[in-house]
């Protein structure tokens, strides 16, 4: 195996992209993605059942795109990566199965690594400056808000804080159903949102009260903010009076965004770590990329955002990770291990 510059093809079915991506170290080479969104839309979410069935359907076309993409053979690969959990666990299965049959076919290696440090692991594609330890990385999407410290991508991971009910994507998918908006809820919200006043509602901001702080500092919470939404809606309704869309919209991205990036500048913070990383799906907020800029400048926070395409879920990230793992000299996964939907953020690597 060529542990300089190792040639991984990674596989990502955590949710409801079917992600295939492949990497020679550090440099991207193919990030083929299908999607099963428009399949959910019809329900307002994610049905696992769905997701499961899709990846089964998809991942053989995904895994021939990317590697005419990359102008590469199965025969040329060094190793396999795939994420192992957390993520719906039927979902998982199909992944995990793919890779393991993929890699015992072709004789290779199998790296199963973790969903969520996957997502900081995308930042190794950039070709900005290498990444930089320790730092904070905030991650947000549909199925997770996160806090992580990193001190060393593929060695040191801590959890600081998560949600503790929905996450901030969740938050806002249901949120667009309550005003009458499309799923997925993140873009609809943003484009909505650009119309709006974000000062026009004083929505709460949860978990961010003195007493709330003392224990759960770097933890999120989201179901009050959507109640609080769905409260004010349905009052103006009962009165007979129009809903402002494009207020409701704008406030309520506020009262995320300033949650968000608050939390993770606090951490920068408190534990001195100049450095902020943002990954996930809810990252193409332009809110939040905007307020998250604009604070951490002020703060004298050097931020990170990789490339958009690769902050929602995608095999590019997990092929990325494994080769860190390569190049850092771990040996690959077993053929036992299987997927975990609650696999947590210090299990790095299966």
């Amino acid at each position: 195996m060529n542990r300089e510059t190792p040639l991984v093809l990674g596989i990502e079915t955590s949710c409801d992209e079917t992600g295939v991506g492949i990497v020679r170290g550090t440099d991207l080479l193919a990030n083929a993605i299908a999607s099963s969104m428009d399949e959910h839309a019809r329900y307002g979410g994610v049905v696992p059942e769905v997701a499961a069935r899709a990846h089964l359907e998809a991942l053989g076309p995904t895994i021939r795109e990317a590697l005419a993409e990359a102008s590469v053979s199965l025969d040329e690969l060094d190793a396999v990566a795939v994420t192992s959990g957390p993520g719906l666990a039927g979902a998982l299965m199909v992944g995990v199965g793919a890779a393991k049959a993929l890699a015992l076919s072709l004789g290779k290696p199998v790296y199963a690594v973790n969903h969520l440090v996957g997502h900081v692991g995308a930042d190794l594609l950039d070709d900005a400056a290498p990444l930089e330890t320790p730092t904070i990385a905030l991650l947000v999407s549909g199925g997770h808000t996160s806090l992580l410290l990193v001190r060393d991508l593929v060695g040191d991971v801590e959890m600081l804080g998560e949600t503790i009910d929905d996450a901030a994507g969740e938050a806002f998918d249901k949120v667009a159903r309550l005003l009458g908006l499309p799923y997925p809820g993140g873009p609809e919200i943003d484009r909505a949102a650009e119309g709006g006043d974000p000062e026009a509602i004083r929505f709460p901001r949860g978990l961010t009260r003195p007493k709330d702080l003392e224990r759960h500092r770097y933890d999120f919470s989201f179901s009050g903010l959507k109640t609080a939404v769905a409260r004010w809606v349905e009052q103006r309704r009962a009165a007979g009076e129009s809903v402002p869309v494009a207020d409701v919209a704008a406030s309520f991205r506020e009262a995320v965004v300033d949650v968000l990036v608050g939390k993770a500048l606090a951490a920068c913070s408190d534990l001195g770590v100049p450095r902020l990383l943002l990954g996930g799906g809810v990252v193409a907020n332009a809110r939040l990329r905007r307020v998250a800029e604009e604070r951490s400048a002020a703060a004298g926070v050097d931020l990170r955002i990789p490339p958009l395409p690769l902050c929602t879920d995608n095999g590019a990230m997990i092929a990325a990770l494994g080769s860190k793992l390569i190049m850092a000299g771990y040996e690959p996964s077993g053929l036992d291990f299987g997927a975990d939907s609650t696999l947590p953020v210090t299990d790095i690597r299966v």
